[in-house]
């Protein structure tokens, strides 16, 4: 399946030791050779690259492996395709407005039946986003955002509220099938795992790490200053001398400035029928 990556920081933080490692199993140490794509954002606006080549061999991941793009949040995917032919538009992340902000949606995993959920939706409402591309996740992403201008109309203050609406919703589509998903509106970082998915916090003192998927170690140590928060997500861990949280299934988890805000347990509220 593919892999996801994920970054919430406190301070506007770069991703590229990380992304030289997940952009490895891109067609060198791993099968996801059907592309691959990152979003940075930068405020309200967002940088985003993607292709449909192999992440290893692409000239345009080489670069964002080097160039330092610094971030609150970050959205990184290397895909592996099951549904859907190989081509730009079926390349994660997506993205879309809502409520005046970009929104970006990652996806690993197989959904049935969500491209009839979302055409009974068009039938009954007949408007809202609908998918550029051919995959399950697309369709998914679209029918999320969908859902979740229906049940608010504008941006809630409250924002427990929002999220909390979008846990039960991945709960409910979880069992169409496999949904592990990053999400995020560019403030905060929404995860939800139905499977694999781990996450590791870092922050003074800071220590060394070595990822497992290139020869590249770093001292984080030289890299911060006292006060930074950086919280990485990913599918697999990426470092050999680290611990690694792994999230429990069906459970979502929120980040906000690389803290997380909330926790988000299975409940058997339904709001995707």
């Amino acid at each position: 399946m593919c892999e996801l990556l994920g970054m919430s920081a406190k301070l506007p933080t770069d991703i590229c030791f990380s992304f030289s490692g997940l952009i490895s199993r891109s067609g060198q140490t791993g099968p996801h050779r059907d592309g691959w794509g990152i979003t940075f954002y930068d405020g309200k606006g967002c940088r985003i690259f993607k292709d449909s080549s192999p992440g290893y061999e692409s000239v345009v991941a080489g670069l964002v492996k080097t160039y330092s793009i610094k971030s609150h949040v970050v959205i990184s995917h290397i895909r592996r395709a099951n549904r859907g032919k190989v081509c730009l538009e079926n390349t994660h992340p997506f993205i879309r407005e809502l409520w005046g902000r970009y929104w970006t949606f990652a996806h690993n995993g197989q959904l049935k039946g969500i491209k009839k959920d979302l055409k009974k939706w068009k039938e009954s409402f007949g408007f809202g986003h609908q998918p550029v591309g051919t995959t399950d996740s697309e369709a998914a992403f679209c029918y999320l955002l969908n859902r979740l201008n229906k049940e608010f109309g504008k941006e809630p203050r409250n924002k427990n509220k929002l999220w909390e609406y979008v846990a039960n919703f991945c709960h409910d589509l979880s069992k169409k099938g496999v949904f592990n998903i990053l999400l995020s509106n560019g403030v905060h970082l929404f995860s939800y795992c139905s499977k694999n998915l781990y996450w590791i916090t870092r922050k003074a003192p800071f220590g060394s790490a070595t990822l497992k998927d290139a020869d590249i170690s770093i001292d984080f140590a030289e890299k911060t200053v006292a006060e930074d928060v950086v919280t990485v997500i990913a599918s697999n861990p990426l470092t050999t001398d680290e611990k690694w949280d792994k999230l429990q299934p069906n459970t979502g988890i929120l980040f906000h400035h690389g803290d997380i805000i909330n926790r988000y347990e299975s409940r058997e509220r339904s709001v995707a029928s």
